[in-house]
């Protein structure tokens, strides 16, 4: 019925686009060398279909490693540049080096240089026809909000912030005790009578019910909504549309009824995914540990030199169930740095020995970790464990706080990789969200994403 629909894509359409046409302009480029230049060094042929599929392999993984599939990176034009730099850099590299699976290495050094500018070149110019058409604001998706009064402002800033093209138009008031205007005058405030001409003149293409007030949805309200629906406009509630756009649980929103917004992912209890898991962590731990005891006699000379004190540091963390268990790390800050009492660590705290602050940025002060996994006591990807006296100061606050150990902690995880250091309760439960998320949609491709989040994490330096 309704007509003159604005095209909009959700945050999953968009990477799903950015994915296909890296593939599609790397291959077309090369397959158009080969064809009209003579480029010989990847052939388009079916018994060697394998290298194609390795070449857009390693653009798909050391693309997620150095952020191009970051969709606010992906809208900068200047960071693109640099994320793209790096990726085909690094693909190319890694691509030429590859034993068996790539092609020789060409007598002619040109064609090596060919080689990279097609792959550069490529993915440059689809990166900004994307930045300059898709990424720009008219793909912009219209929405309005059913809410409180009282909540406008939150929700607007929680679902803007995270995606730019993502733009709250209006909002109905369903506080049926108050009808005055709420002041807030970033978006119109829009009368219940007024809705359907409202969505219509502005093309909205959602509406997003976040009222937790049952008696704002009226009966006149609701037939409208219905008739809305009936129209082909999309109605969804903002516990979806929130943890669909930030990848977090809204803890805030749903307050008590949590558990009723919360299944557990089934990979909690799925005997094959655990399996091949801890067959993994011990993999990974023992080979941690090895370079751990490779780089013992150098962190031992620059904690001499920059600590001045031991070693090693162990101290009280909390782990699955409930059970306290001994943490190892290296060494980071002066010793007695709790003599005044226990603090959160913060971002540039006076505590931290600059050697300590080294180490931490590149995450070698949690190599002595990989124990703590070969014990049990830990894992390699889950929530960070924290310490029982900060645990039960933010158990008061929120009372399913310690919903997050009902699996074992990680040395990362989905908080660590998309959030800062938590230097606050207030903090503490914005990683919640995070951790919470990660327990709700826990499977082998998330584990992926934060593997890679976790190099990017230690690529660039950003460890905390």
């Amino acid at each position: 019925m309704f007509s003159n629909k604005k095209i909009h894509f959700q945050i999953s359409e968009r990477k799903v686009l950015l994915h296909i046409f890296d593939a599609v302009f790397v291959l077309s480029a090369l397959y158009v060398l080969s064809l009209f230049l003579g480029f010989q060094y990847l052939k388009f042929s079916t018994p060697n279909f394998y290298r194609q599929f390795l070449l857009i392999f390693y653009i798909y993984m050391f693309g997620s490693i150095f952020e191009m599939y970051n969709l606010q990176i992906a809208s900068n034009q200047f960071q693109v540049l640099k994320s793209t730099i790096f990726t085909a850099t690094t693909t190319v590299i890694v691509y030429l080096l590859t034993p068996v699976l790539s092609p020789e290495l060409p007598k002619q050094r040109i064609s090596i240089i060919v080689f990279y500018l097609a792959v550069l070149f490529a993915l440059l110019i689809w990166r900004y026809l994307y930045v300059f058409f898709l990424a720009s604001h008219r793909f912009v998706q219209n929405v309005v909000l059913i809410c409180d009064q009282n909540q406008v402002e939150e929700l607007v800033s929680a679902l803007e912030n995270v995606d730019p093209h993502y733009k709250i138009v209006g909002f109905v008031n369903s506080d049926s005790v108050s009808e005055e205007d709420s002041g807030f005058h970033y978006v119109k405030q829009i009368k219940k009578h007024d809705l359907e001409d409202f969505v219509i003149r502005n093309n909205v293409s959602e509406i997003v019910i976040a009222s937790q007030n049952t008696n704002g949805i009226t009966t006149d309200l609701y037939q409208k909504l219905l008739h809305l629906l009936e129209n082909g406009h999309v109605i969804r509630e903002y516990t979806h549309v929130y943890e669909n756009k930030t990848q977090r649980i809204p803890v805030h929103h749903i307050s008590r009824d949590f558990y009723r917004f919360f299944p557990f992912s089934r990979s909690n209890n799925n005997k094959l995914y655990l399996l091949l898991v801890r067959f993994l962590e011990l993999v990974f731990s023992f080979t941690g540990l090895i370079i751990c005891f490779v780089l013992i006699p150098f962190i031992f000379i620059g904690n001499f030199i920059g600590n001045k004190g031991g070693l090693f540091y162990t101290q009280e963390r909390i782990g699955r169930n409930g059970v306290v268990f001994e943490i190892y790390k290296f060494r980071t800050m002066v010793e007695n740095s709790e003599a005044n009492g226990v603090v959160f660590a913060t971002a540039n705290d006076r505590r931290i020995t600059p050697f300590g602050k080294l180490m931490r940025k590149t995450r070698i002060d949690e190599l002595p970790q990989f124990f703590n996994v070969i014990k049990g006591d830990m894992a390699v990807i889950g929530p960070r464990p924290e310490r029982p006296f900060f645990v039960n100061e933010i158990a008061q606050i929120m009372p399913f706080y310690e919903t997050r150990h009902v699996i074992k902690p990680g040395l990362t995880g989905w908080a660590q990789v998309n959030y800062s250091y938590g230097e606050s309760i207030e903090e503490s439960l914005i990683k919640l969200q995070y951790d919470l998320y990660y327990i709700k949609h826990r499977s082998i491709f998330l584990d992926l994403s934060i593997t890679f989040k976790t190099i990017t994490t230690i690529v660039f330096y950003r460890g905390q």
